[in-house]
């Protein structure tokens, strides 16, 4: 008995699983940490207070 593949509903179905490994990805991607000046951000904000 012969086997015929489907290859229309694989590519489908592999589009899927890609797509939502990506997503995945991204989810769970951490953003990159910058050196931030954090004296420099309380100062803005007591600037900003006592405006």
């Amino acid at each position: 008995m012969a086997v015929t593949t489907l290859k229309r509903k694989l590519k489908r179905k592999r589009r899927g699983q890609n797509t939502r490994a990506l997503k995945l990805k991204q989810l769970n991607a951490k953003p990159v940490i910058k050196n931030v000046d954090v004296e420099g951000i309380k100062e803005e904000f007591e600037k900003e207070k006592k405006k």
